[in-house]
């Protein structure tokens, strides 16, 4: 890999009653290679949110199975000519949704306008997650500039930061790895060896809503990407292993399904005997690498035809 700046910690938002979120921004050296996309003025960027059940995980990182395989995802991201920032977002533990969503926003919000500041090219900012950071990423892409998502006052104690208050949290393209897209199904969509389902109590998807979703509906489809499916959504790109016992396959397949259905452009890659994070029986990094190579190719080829 060629040379990379990193800066890490920049604060992008400073939400009421919590701590200051942060971003680690990756970017390609001076002496780069040229940005993907050829000669438009600035470089695309990408925006990752981490895994980790919307309870633990931190920004940089896409897991421990992940991190450990060495393959430097966000890295082979900046060597093929993207800038990548890597956002915080308050876990379950400090809010309950859309307090996720809101963060995930104002992470775009920030980084559209400090585009100049960076050599980015506002047009072209691209959202990536895996797991709940991919719940995340679709639904940057599903609500742009939703009301249900603009309380008062809500962005602008987010935006205090980057006065960026009225810059768009548009994203041009999603891609998502194993992510949870609706968790009104998703416990009966659990695998029979299944490690976790949302129907547990106290599950995962339970402290992101605040309450069980089989009793709290409303809530369960308000936090699920599925929900917000319309016909100009961005192009997607699913990549979900057959074998997930954390977030069914059906997650990614029904998405794709509505999407599809609706006339977007998707892209679903299921991964045969992949569980969550890419592991497989072997313990090899075969899947992650497919995984990962098919997102940057997903991104190269949407940078090129913007």
């Amino acid at each position: 890999m060629t040379a990379l700046r990193i800066l890490r910690g920049i604060e992008f938002a400073r939400p009421q009653n919590a701590e200051p979120l942060l971003l680690d921004l990756y970017l390609p050296a001076e002496s780069h290679l040229p940005a993907a996309g050829g000669t438009r003025q600035g470089r695309p960027a990408v925006i990752h949110f981490h895994g980790g059940g919307w309870r633990t995980g931190e920004r940089s990182s896409l897991g421990p199975t992940v991190d450990g395989f060495g393959l430097s995802p966000i890295e082979q991201l900046v060597d093929a000519g993207f800038v990548v920032a890597s956002a915080d977002y308050r876990l379950s533990t400090a809010a309950t949704f859309p307090a996720q969503l809101l963060d995930a926003k104002a992470a775009v919000r920030w980084l559209r306008g400090h585009a100049a500041d960076y050599g980015i090219d506002p047009d072209r900012i691209y959202a990536w997650g895996d797991s709940a950071g991919g719940h995340l990423a679709c639904l940057l892409g599903l609500t742009p500039g939703s009301t249900a998502f603009a309380e008062p006052g809500t962005d602008a104690a987010h935006d205090a930061v980057a006065g960026a208050v009225d810059v768009a949290d548009t994203v041009a393209a999603v891609a998502a790895w194993y992510p949870p897209t609706d968790l009104e199904r998703m416990g009966q969509q659990a695998r029979p060896d299944a490690v976790a389902r949302a129907d547990d109590p106290g599950s995962r998807e339970a402290l992101l809503i605040g309450a069980q979703p089989a009793d709290a509906p409303g809530k369960a489809r308000a936090a699920s990407p599925l929900t917000y499916v319309h016909p100009d959504a961005p192009p997607f790109l699913l990549i979900h292993g057959t074998a997930d016992r954390f977030v069914p396959a059906a997650q990614s397949a029904s998405l794709a399904d509505a999407l599809e259905g609706a006339g977007n452009a998707v892209e679903l890659l299921l991964l045969q005997g992949a569980d969550h994070m890419w592991s497989t029986p072997d313990g090899g990094s075969q899947a992650a690498a497919q995984a990962t190579a098919a997102t940057i190719d997903f991104f190269r080829r949407h940078a090129n035809q913007h």
